[in-house]
């Protein structure tokens, strides 16, 4: 027994040592979690620039100001979310 404790002990995995496996394991968990939650952040992102452009158009219809969505203006939107949609409507008022 004494045999294996020494090896151990030598490759690093002592009762300190086991803590940077542990270390690697976490770091590796939280690098899938962010890549799978990724795609999720997009789609949300998409949902809300969406709506905002939906709403103001609705509701820009009432004083005269209508919101032409294009591919590019719906991507911006999609992409950045809320502050994508607020710099469309900001470039149609002003640009």
């Amino acid at each position: 027994m004494a045999t294996l404790d020494g090896l151990a002990a030598s490759a690093g995995l002592g009762p300190l040592g086991s803590l940077g496996p542990m270390v690697v394991g976490v770091v590796l968990l939280l690098l899938v979690v962010k890549l799978l939650s990724m795609p999720f952040k997009l789609v949300w992102n998409g949902i809300c620039g969406a709506a905002l452009l939906w709403i103001v158009n609705f509701l820009g219809s009432f004083v005269g100001f209508t919101l032409k969505i294009t591919v590019i203006k719906a991507l911006i939107a999609g992409f950045f979310g809320i502050p994508g949609a607020v710099a469309v409507i900001l470039f149609e008022l002003f640009g």
